[in-house]
């Protein structure tokens, strides 16, 4: 039988296919079933339309014979079958899609959702087989036709003997090697694995043969092999169910099947969105996060199918950063893939889905926040932080999309605030949100630096996040209110009068102030009198943009060894505390031991603060001696 040649073209894009095009070998079966599942579609629409053809959705089936001795793998499908013509006119010239034919002839046609349009697919096939033989009888035919290649070399067309209508593909394996072992494709393990991760929602049924065990009837122990005609997909999707069709319960347990979780997601959101682009999404939002949440090895995104197909396993710009523990998939026809559907190209639909997908999630996010708050701060106490990056990272872009989602610890309230509580409880005479930052709340409680802000009465946020200060350095404002910490030089409560008199305490101790300033040279930018301390002798407060907080924080990430981080710190006395008085007296009498007092308040402030100490063991034998003195 004549050999006939691949069009120079096509011969050079089927090199193209089998070595470069697809990345994963095992999307061979994928694209194989979507072309079956193709060409059941052609004949069902054509039922459809002209009710001719007698037959109805459970007539058709696609089946997969994996054959281990003759080192062959079978596909076929009762679908519309390919005439002469047609075999020459798809398999003979690469490229050219008799599905996106259909596709375009019938796309006024609103269920017309056939997966093929690059007519690339089929190729895949020679990624894996030395040898490819298509057997086809189109739906009315009397004739049959054979149609064989062995890859670039050229291929064979031939009538040939077929009871049905429909196709059959035979692959003839490739010989396993050291890189490569082609004999998996015929075990009935990783069939069924393939067909559940790629085809598992293809529309029509996709059956095989599988081998199982059972127990031997009147026996106890003796078991018998038999084998069963299994379907291997679940066909009907979920999220392409109407909601009101749909338990919890199953939402539920297609999220632990999916997703490999044991307990119920906190929230599902599926949607369905018609228009500019269209698509279907399913969304859960985990009850905890991955064991790999806060690593590098967690990778976001949603699972991409393309009518049903899976695409890519994470699709991460479907997801902003500070959604990232949203998962889920969504499912949409008008995606651009790129010829071997196994990435996006990068258009304007997928942005569109994106932006959709970001707005329902924030939506059903503030919903909870408003009638579930029990809820909302268990996914907040799970995944707030993702949101405080959120507002941090791109330099505050996001900040108005997050910051009516975060919570923070109140002082007067004693629990989860958020930030238009806060300002709905604000006093009149208030001009700022306080704020102040420690490791956790009980430490934060005990600074000196909340003294006066509680004496006026005014609310402060707790912040124990190490992200926490430099989000709200990012948000600035809220509602017109700045954000002012505690440990701030100036907390803006002074009277006039406090001010003047605080002016002249300063003037008449402004040599001590200096003396000190001195003896803490390269440890304090200053030595001041607090406004803020009521009843502690001291504590540290900051000039600048670096926080003591922010310091800590910067100064513990990898590499910080190199170059570290320094805040401009302030030391401040209290000047109604007794321990001044001695200050002013040693001044006066013993310079030396005013040295080793203002060592001993530094090193005071530093623990206050839960900075480590240089020296523990020296600020010990100078308490000790203090104390026998």
């Amino acid at each position: 039988m004549a050999l006939k040649q691949f069009k120079a073209e096509s011969k050079r894009l089927l090199d193209l296919m089998i070595n470069s095009i697809y990345t994963h070998k095992e999307i061979f079966l994928r694209e194989l079933i979507s072309n079956a599942s193709d060409a059941i579609d052609k004949l069902y629409y054509q039922a459809l339309t002209d009710g001719k053809t007698g037959l109805n959705r459970d007539d058709f089936v696609i089946r997969i014979l994996p054959d281990k001795e003759k080192g062959t793998l079978t596909i076929t499908d009762n679908g519309c079958g390919m005439t002469k013509e047609e075999l020459e006119n798809n398999l003979g010239t690469i490229a050219k899609s008799g599905s996106l034919k259909f596709k375009q002839e019938m796309k006024d046609k609103k269920d017309v959702e056939v997966i093929g349009q690059f007519g690339v697919g089929f190729y895949s096939a020679f990624m894996v087989s030395s040898q490819v033989t298509v057997q086809s009888r189109a739906f009315g035919s009397e004739e049959a036709w054979q149609w064989e290649s062995s890859g670039t070399a050229g291929y064979t067309v031939a009538p040939c003997e077929k009871s049905d209508r429909g196709t059959e593909i035979l692959l003839k394996l490739k010989a396993d090697s050291d890189d490569e072992k082609y004999s998996q494709y015929l075990d009935t393990y990783t069939l069924k694995t393939l067909v559940k991760k790629y085809s598992d929602y293809i529309r029509y049924p996709i059956k095989m043969d599988v081998e199982k065990s059972r127990l031997k009837e009147g026996t106890k122990d003796q078991y018998e092999t038999y084998t069963e005609n299994e379907t291997l997909n679940s066909m009907v999707p979920l999220w392409r169910k109407n909601k009101n069709e749909i338990t919890q319960e199953q939402y539920n347990q297609f999220y632990k099947d999916k997703f490999s979780d044991y307990e119920d997601p906190a929230k599902t959101i599926h949607m369905y969105v018609e228009g500019a682009t269209t698509f279907h999404a399913l969304m859960y939002i985990p009850s905890r996060p991955p064991f790999n949440f806060y690593t590098r090895d967690y990778e976001k995104g949603l699972q991409l199918y393309s009518n049903g197909v899976l695409i890519m396993d994470k699709c991460a710009d479907l997801l902003p950063d500070y959604f990232s523990f949203v998962r889920g998939l969504v499912d949409s026809q008008d995606l651009s893939l790129n010829i071997s559907r196994e990435t996006l190209q990068h258009d304007r639909q997928l942005k569109l889905i994106a932006q959709r997908l970001e707005k329902k999630i924030h939506s059903e996010l503030e919903n909870m926040l408003k009638n579930d708050r029990e809820a909302y701060e268990k996914f907040f106490k799970n995944f707030g932080l993702q949101l405080k990056y959120g507002i941090y990272q791109d330099y505050g872009m996001h900040k108005d999309v997050l910051q009516d989602l975060l919570l923070f610890y109140s002082s007067t309230e004693k629990k989860l605030v958020t930030l238009k509580e806060y300002i709905g409880r604000m006093k009149t005479d208030q001009k700022y949100i306080y704020y102040a930052c420690g490791d956790s709340i009980a430490r934060v409680e005990k600074l000196p630096q909340t003294e006066t802000v509680k004496d006026h009465g005014y609310e402060i946020l707790y912040m124990t996040d190490p992200v926490d200060e430099f989000a709200v350095r990012m948000l600035m404002k809220y509602d017109d209110k700045e954000f002012k910490s505690v440990s701030a030089d100036d907390l803006g409560l002074e009277t006039e009068e406090e001010k003047k008199e605080a002016a002249q305490k300063v003037e008449e101790n402004k040599d001590m102030l200096g003396f000190m300033k001195d003896t803490l040279d390269g440890k304090v930018s200053n030595v001041i009198l607090s406004q803020k301390l009521k009843t502690h002798p001291v504590c540290l407060s900051t000039n600048g943009a670096i926080s003591m907080e922010m310091e800590k924080v910067l100064n513990s990430m990898p590499n910080a060894d190199k170059e570290k981080v320094k805040a401009q710190r302030v030391l401040e006395i209290n000047a109604n505390h007794p321990i001044f008085q001695k200050l002013c007296d040693l001044y006066q009498n013993d310079k030396e031991k005013l040295k080793e007092y203002t060592s001993l308040l530094y090193t005071q402030s530093l623990l206050i603060e839960g900075i480590s100490i240089e020296d523990p063991v020296d600020f010990s034998n100078k308490i000790c001696q203090l104390m026998v003195e």
